[in-house]
C-alpha cells in the first residue's frame, strides 16, 4: 500500500517523509488543482528527502488542454525536472473534445524517457474512462493512473474505483485513489474498493485546509492505516 502525499514545499516534504508518507507529488498552485513547480523547488526538496517525488508537469491551470507554445514550455520542464533528480512526472492532456490527446502524449513520453508517469485527473474529464484505461496501459512507463472516479469526491465514487482497481489485474498500471480523501474515511475505503495507492491532500493539512501545513498528527494516522495493508 502506498500514501502519496502533495508537498508545495522542502517544508511540507519533510513533513511528508517524517510522519509517513511514501511517496510525495510536488506542485505548486495547489488551490487551483496543481501546476509546475519552480526548478528550485524541485531540487530542493529532492535534496532534503529520501522518498520518491514525482512532480507535476502542467503548465497552467486554464484547462488539461494545451497547444505547441504549452508542449513547447512542457518539453523544456521535463529536462530541466529530469536534471534535478526527480523520481517521476505527473501529467494529463486532452482533446478539446474530452479524449486524451494522444499526440501530445506520445510526444512528452519521448522526453520522460524510463521514469515513470501518473496520469493524472484530467482523466476524470474523460467520457469513456474504461476506454481510457485501457489506452494508457499500452505505455509502459505510465504506471499509474490519478482519480476520483469521475466524482468530485472520491469517496462518492467507491463503486466506479473498485470497478478500475479490477480493470487494472494483471497489468503494470495502479489506481492511485484521490480528492476528498481523509482519516477518517481512509480504512473503509480501501476495503471496499482494494485500491493500492491513495493520495491525499487536504486530508492530511491542518484544519484540512489546502493552504495549511501538512499535519503531523493526521499524516501519521492515515500511515498507520495504510501500513496495515502491507
Amino acid at each position: 500500500m502506498i500514501l502519496e502525499v502533495i508537498a508545495t514545499s522542502v517544508r511540507d516534504a519533510r513533513l511528508a517523509q517524517e510522519n509517513g508518507a511514501n511517496r510525495i507529488e510536488l506542485i505548486s498552485g495547489i488551490v487551483e488543482g496543481g501546476v509546475t513547480p519552480s526548478y528550485g523547488l524541485v531540487k530542493e526538496v529532492v535534496k532534503a528527502v529520501d522518498i520518491p517525488v514525482n512532480v507535476m508537469l502542467r503548465p497552467h491551470a486554464n484547462s488539461f488542454v494545451y497547444d505547441a507554445d504549452d508542449l513547447a514550455v512542457m518539453r523544456r520542464d521535463v529536462r530541466a525536472i529530469q536534471a534535478c533528480g526527480a523520481a517521476g512526472f505527473v501529467m494529463g492532456m486532452l482533446t478539446l473534445d474530452n479524449r486524451i490527446d494522444e499526440r501530445a502524449l506520445e510526444m512528452l513520453l519521448s522526453e520522460t524517457g524510463t521514469l515513470p508517469v501518473t496520469f493524472h485527473r484530467a482523466f476524470d474529464e474523460l467520457e469513456d474512462r474504461h476506454a481510457a484505461l485501457q489506452l494508457l496501459s499500452r505505455y509502459p512507463t505510465i504506471r499509474r493512473v490519478l482519480t476520483s472516479g469521475g466524482k468530485p469526491s472520491v469517496l462518492d465514487a467507491k463503486p466506479e474505483i473498485a470497478e478500475l482497481v479490477k480493470l487494472c489485474e494483471g497489468q503494470s498500471i495502479e489506481i492511485l485513489a484521490g480528492s476528498g480523501l481523509n482519516v477518517e474515511s481512509l480504512d473503509e475505503f480501501i476495503k471496499q474498493t482494494k485500491v493500492a495507492e491513495v493520495h491525499m491532500g487536504t486530508g492530511v493539512r491542518v484544519n484540512g485546509r489546502a493552504l495549511e501545513p501538512i499535519d503531523p498528527n493526521k499524516l501519521q494516522a492515515a500511515a498507520a492505516i495504510t501500513s496495515r495493508y502491507n
